[in-house]
C-alpha cells in the first residue's frame, strides 16, 4: 500500500499523513522534510538562495526516490503537482487530495514565517487565490480520493480516509 497526500499549503498534509501512517502502521515520508535532510538546509533557504526552480528539481528527485517504498504514507508539498514528472509518479499510489478553503489556509498561515510563497506577499489572500486557480485542477486530476474540508479535526480526516480506502 502506497498512500500519497496532496493538497494546498496548510491543508494538513503532514499532520494527517503522520496520523494516517500511525493508524495503519505504515512508514511516513514527508517530502519537504526529505528535501531538507538531503540539502542540509531549510526549504526557505533553498527558495531564497537557489530559487523555486531548483527547489522543484529537488522535489522531483525526492518524490521519485520515495515512491519506491512500499507500505508507506507520503506527504507532498503543495506545489508537487506542478511537475508533469511528479504527476506521473503519483500514479504509482493511491492519491488523497485534502481540499482546503482559502479562509482555512489564511487562518493556518497567519503567523507562519516558513512559507516561501507567502513570505514576500503583500496580499496573502490574493497569492493563495492565484495558487488555487493554477493548482486545484491538477489536484483534482491526480486524486483517487478527495476529502472535502469540513469542520473536521485531523483525526476525523484520518477516519474519513480509512473509510474511503478499499482494503479488499
Amino acid at each position: 500500500m502506497r498512500l500519497i497526500i496532496i493538497g494546498p499549503m496548510a491543508s494538513g498534509k503532514s499532520t494527517v499523513g503522520r496520523r494516517l501512517s500511525n493508524r495503519l502502521n505504515l512508514k511516513f515520508i514527508d517530502i519537504d522534510k526529505e528535501i531538507e535532510k538531503s540539502a542540509g538546509v531549510s526549504i526557505s533557504w533553498i527558495f531564497d538562495v537557489e530559487g523555486e526552480e531548483r527547489f522543484r528539481e529537488r522535489e522531483v528527485k525526492e518524490l521519485a526516490k520515495s515512491i519506491n517504498n512500499n507500505n508507506c504514507v507520503i506527504s507532498t508539498g503543495g506545489g508537487a503537482i506542478l511537475s508533469k514528472e511528479n504527476r506521473e509518479v503519483l500514479k504509482k499510489g493511491t492519491v488523497i487530495y485534502l481540499e482546503t478553503s482559502i479562509q482555512t489556509q489564511l487562518e493556518r498561515t497567519i503567523n507562519d514565517k516558513k512559507r516561501p510563497l507567502l513570505q514576500n506577499s503583500n496580499n496573502r489572500e490574493q497569492t493563495l487565490r492565484e495558487l488555487k486557480k493554477i493548482r486545484d485542477p491538477l489536484f483534482e486530476e491526480c486524486a483517487n480520493i478527495t476529502i472535502k474540508e469540513g469542520k473536521n479535526s485531523h483525526n476525523d480526516v484520518v477516519e474519513e480516509i480509512i473509510n474511503q480506502l478499499d482494503f479488499k
